[in-house]
């Protein structure tokens, strides 16, 4: 056997070494991600929102596969903690590594409210114009009392006493054919939108069913009955 021969028979199983060790690797790293999602799904789903935001952050690299759990650390940002700055990055990455998908309407409304909000919330500590800040405020309030101005739907009294004996987070039919819900620890009406329509986008329309009972679209109240139409 010559040399020449030998070195080429150790390049190839070097060669096959390296493929498999690569798909060991690749199945290891597959694995982890695997589990650290599902071990995260189940934190956010037992109310440990700050657990499961580190278990996801530490699921994420820069492959595609990503864009869901960006997607789920910016619902829990924007539903959970009411942090849209935070809920902006985590949205924004969510449509660099996925424009087209399942979730990428939802996640471009999302970011139209949220940069509103961020904006508010920044003006406080003069990272924007005070006045910019106002302006949007303002455009805001324009938009509620628009959509207040057009809403002829009025709660009777016999939905409002069959919303009382509604547990916390059910539904039921009024006579109306619309649904009531009953507010959670956490509740925005963006959340409450996704959670019926699969879309945060049509939070206007809940705001304006129950424009006589929400007084800050904002702030929630927990135990409060919403009209879903």
């Amino acid at each position: 056997m010559t040399k020449h021969y030998r070195i080429a028979i150790v390049r190839v199983w070097l060669s096959v070494l390296f493929a498999f060790g690569f798909v060991a690797c690749d199945r290891v790293m597959t694995s982890r991600y695997t589990q650290l999602v599902q071990d995260a799904d189940g934190k956010s789903a037992q109310g440990d929102f700050a657990r499961a935001i580190n278990l996801y952050e530490a699921a994420l690299d820069d492959s595609p596969r990503c864009a869901d759990v960006h997607y789920k650390l910016a619902l829990l940002y924007d539903d959970k903690l009411n942090d849209p700055i935070s809920a902006l990055h985590h949205f924004k990455r969510y449509l660099a590594l996925s424009p087209n998908g399942s979730h990428a309407n939802d996640v471009k409304n999302s970011i139209k409210r949220d940069e509103v909000a961020a904006l508010t919330i920044l003006s406080g500590d003069s990272v924007v114009p005070r006045a910019e800040a106002a302006r949007l405020r303002n455009e805001n309030l324009n938009l509620h009392k628009e959509l207040e101005a057009r809403s002829a739907t009025f709660r009777s009294a016999p939905d409002k006493s069959r919303a009382r004996d509604i547990k916390p987070g059910k539904t039921a039919s009024t006579k109306s054919g619309g649904r009531t819900y009953i507010v959670q620890s956490g509740d925005t009406l963006a959340s409450i939108s996704r959670k019926f329509y699969k879309s945060s986008a049509r939070w206007e329309k809940i705001l304006n069913a129950n424009k006589e009972s929400i007084h800050n679209p904002e702030n929630l109240k927990v135990g409060q009955s919403l009209i879903i139409p």
